[in-house]
């Protein structure tokens, strides 16, 4: 596997949440586990910290169950910023990971929110410019690395959804949009109340291959639900469960720790 596919780095983001705004230091732990038909295909960690301003996020992702006889992936995540006002503002995000015997990265370089570079390990190959849509040279201004892009700060759980998020993985820029859905309540070990459910749409933006089924697939007809809940009092919310559609059924992501640790 060269590079994890578009859907699977947004599945695997959602997983992971990120650090929180806080007038002291804070750290913050999960786990999370991704299934298929019922069945466990993979299993994510987070541990994050926030101090000065600054957040720092490290991540681990493996193949679990059925899923790890077929495709035995396993990889880290990093990301880091700073938090200004209600936005992060991400400097660096790195993924590592290993599928059989081959050894991949990504690694994002931003600067005042922007990108200022990409390394992909192997590079891609040649693109066919009569069916890719190349990034243009605003399309990487004021974007977030696929882990502060699922990380929301509001003054409320009513004010979670209706936004827009600018996305990029280290080749396609996307956005997602979340509308309200619907509040409910959740019980995790480190967690027990309130929730919002949006539902999220995508829109590849630049850095695709035109006319790619699954693409369309997410764009079009997939049902994408993603459920927040608090970090602690920080005013910070991180995805708790989600689903998203695909052409061949639907991926249930699922928290199975989610908590403040003080």
């Amino acid at each position: 596997m060269p590079r994890l596919p578009h859907a699977l780095v947004a599945v695997l983001a959602i997983a992971l949440p990120s650090a929180a705004s806080a007038a002291s230091p804070q750290s913050f732990k999960g786990e999370y586990t991704v299934s298929f038909f019922g069945l466990s295909i993979a299993r994510s960690t987070f541990s994050s910290h926030y101090e000065n301003g600054a957040y720092a996020i490290d991540g681990t992702v493996k193949s679990a169950g059925l899923a790890k006889l077929f495709d035995d992936t396993r990889g880290t995540i990093s990301s880091k910023g700073t938090i200004s006002g209600k936005k992060m503002v991400p400097e660096a995000f790195r993924a590592d990971y290993t599928s059989g015997k081959k050894v991949s990265a990504i690694d994002i370089r931003f600067a005042n929110g922007a990108v200022t570079s990409t390394q992909v390990i192997p590079p891609p190959g040649k693109r066919d410019p009569n069916d890719w849509v190349p990034i243009g040279a605003g399309d990487l201004a004021s974007v977030l690395d696929p882990m502060a892009a699922t990380v929301i700060h509001a003054d409320s759980l009513d004010q979670v959804c209706g936004r827009k998020v600018k996305f990029y993985d280290g080749e396609m820029r996307a956005d997602l949009t979340l509308t309200y859905d619907s509040k409910g309540t959740i019980s995790v070990p480190g967690y027990k109340g309130d929730t919002i459910t949006c539902r999220m749409g995508f829109e590849p933006v630049a850095g695709y291959r035109k006319g790619r089924k699954a693409l369309n697939y997410l764009r079009n007809k997939s049902r994408m639900m993603v459920t927040f809940a608090p970090l602690g009092q920080t005013g910070v919310y991180a995805p708790i469960h989600a689903t998203v559609g695909t052409q061949i059924g639907t991926l249930t992501i699922s928290a199975k720790r989610f908590e403040a640790v003080q």
